[in-house]
C-alpha cells in the first residue's frame, strides 16, 4: 500500500442485529430483560454469599468472584448494544473499540482462570478431605483469586497491544499470503532454539499421550474424572500441534509466509481446541461439585451416558464457537500491512474487497522476505 492511499479512521460502524425498525422496541425490551436478569441474578448470588455465614467457604468465595466476573463480562458489550438500538447511532470510537476488546478478553480470561481454581478446590476437597481446611486456607484463596486477576489482566493487555500494533487505523486490502515474523532469534542461534522448542513440544505431546495411555490401561482410572482428563490431554496435544509444527518448520526453512487459507484454518483449529479446553475444565469442575456435594448419589448422577453427553456437548459447542468466529472473521478486511509479528495467525482477517491489487501485496511479501534475508549478518 502506498502512503498516499492510506487514511486514518477515528471510529467504527457497528451494524448490530438485522432488526426491522418497527420491532426495535420489542428487541430492546427483550435484551434489556436478559441483561438485567444476568446482572441481578449474579448480584443476588454475591449478596447471599456475603450475608450467610454458612457460605463463607473457599468454594463460595470463588463463586462470588465468578458471579462478579459474569456481571462485568455482560456489561462490556450489552449496554453499548442497547444504547445503539435506542439512539440509532451505531458508531463506536477507535479507542472505545479497543477498550471494549481489552475488558472482554480480561473477563473471559478471568472466568476461565476462576473455573480452573474452583476445579482445584474440588480436587482438594475430594482427594484430601482431612487436610482440606489446612490446604485451602484463606491466604491461599486470596492468592489464587489475585493470581487469576493478574494473569487475566496480563493476557488481555498483551493481546490488545498486539492487536493495536497490527490493526492500525488505515485502509484495508486483501492479501493471499501473510508474513509471520516469528521470534527475534539471531540467525546463529536458530539451531539451539529449534532444539529447545522441539523438545518442549515433544515433552507436551508425549506427556499427554502417556496420560491417555495410562488411563486406558489402568482399570482403576476408568472413572468420570479421568475420562474427562484423557479428553483434556488430547485437546492439549491438538492445541499445541496447531501452531508449533508450523513455527518449527519456519525456523528450519527460513520461509516465514503462510497462505490466506492456511491462516484461516490455523485460526479455526486454535479457537476450537482453546474453547474445548475451557469447556472440559468446566465439565471437570461440575464432576468435582457432584463428587463433594452429592457423594452418595455420585455414581448414579455421573453415569457413563452423562459423561459422554458432556464431552460430546463440549466438542459441539467448541466447533460451533470456532466456526462462528471464523466465519465472522473472514468477512472483515485486513490492515494494509500483511506482516504478523508472531509465530502463528492470531489476528482478524476479512473479505476480498481490495483497495489495491493482490499481486502488489504478494510482491510486497516477497520484498519483505528478501529484506529479512539481506539483513542477516554474514
Amino acid at each position: 500500500m502506498r502512503p498516499e492511499n492510506q487514511s486514518s479512521v477515528s471510529q467504527f460502524l457497528l451494524l448490530g442485529l438485522p432488526i426491522p425498525p418497527g420491532q426495535q422496541g420489542v428487541f430492546f425490551t427483550l435484551f434489556l430483560g436478559m441483561y438485567l436478569t444476568t446482572v441481578l441474578g449474579n448480584l443476588l448470588i454475591i449478596l447471599l454469599i456475603r450475608l450467610d455465614s454458612r457460605l463463607h467457604t473457599p468454594m463460595y468465595f470463588f463463586l462470588s468472584h465468578l458471579a462478579f466476573s459474569d456481571i462485568s463480562l455482560s456489561s462490556v458489550t450489552v449496554p453499548k448494544m442497547l444504547m445503539n438500538m435506542q439512539t440509532r447511532q451505531q458508531s463506536i470510537s477507535y479507542d472505545g473499540c479497543f477498550s471494549q476488546l481489552y475488558f472482554f478478553i480480561l473477563f473471559v480470561g478471568l472466568d476461565n482462570f476462576l473455573l480452573a481454581v474452583m476445579a482445584y478446590d474440588r480436587y482438594v476437597a475430594i482427594c484430601h478431605p482431612l487436610h482440606y481446611t489446612t490446604i485451602m486456607r484463606e491466604g491461599l484463596c486470596l492468592v489464587l483469586v489475585a493470581g487469576s486477576w493478574i494473569l487475566s489482566c496480563g493476557n488481555a493487555l498483551l493481546h490488545t497491544l498486539l492487536l493495536v500494533q497490527l490493526m492500525r487505523p488505515e485502509n484495508q486490502s486483501s492479501v493471499s499470503h501473510f508474513l509471520l515474523l516469528g521470534l527475534p532469534i539471531p540467525p546463529g542461534q536458530q539451531g539451539v532454539f529449534f532444539t529447545l522448542f522441539l523438545g518442549m513440544y515433544l515433552t507436551t505431546v508425549l506427556g499427554n499421550l502417556l496420560i491417555i495411555l495410562l488411563i486406558r490401561l489402568d482399570s482403576r482410572l476408568h472413572t468420570p474424572m479421568y475420562f474427562f482428563l484423557s479428553h483434556l490431554a488430547f485437546s492439549d496435544i491438538s492445541l499445541s500441534s496447531v501452531t508449533v509444527p508450523k513455527m518449527l518448520m519456519n525456523m528450519q526453512t527460513r520461509q516465514q509466509s503462510i497462505s490466506y487459507g492456511g491462516c484461516i484454518t490455523q485460526l479455526y483449529f486454535f479457537m476450537l481446541f482453546a474453547g474445548l479446553d475451557n469447556f472440559l475444565l468446566a465439565v471437570m469442575a461440575y464432576d468435582r461439585y457432584v463428587a463433594i456435594c452429592h457423594t452418595l448419589h455420585y455414581t448414579t448422577i455421573m453415569r457413563e451416558e452423562l459423561c459422554l453427553l458432556l464431552v460430546a456437548g463440549s466438542w459441539v459447542l467448541s466447533c460451533g464457537h470456532a466456526l462462528l468466529h471464523t466465519l465472522l472473521l473472514v468477512r472483515l478486511s485486513f490492515c494494509a500491512d500483511n506482516t504478523i509479528t508472531h509465530y502463528f495467525c492470531d489476528q482478524g482477517c476479512g473479505d476480498k474487497e481490495t483497495l489495491g491489487k493482490p499481486e502488489e501485496m504478494d510482491n510486497s511479501l516477497e520484498q519483505k522476505v528478501s529484506d529479512l534475508t539481506n539483513d542477516e549478518p554474514r
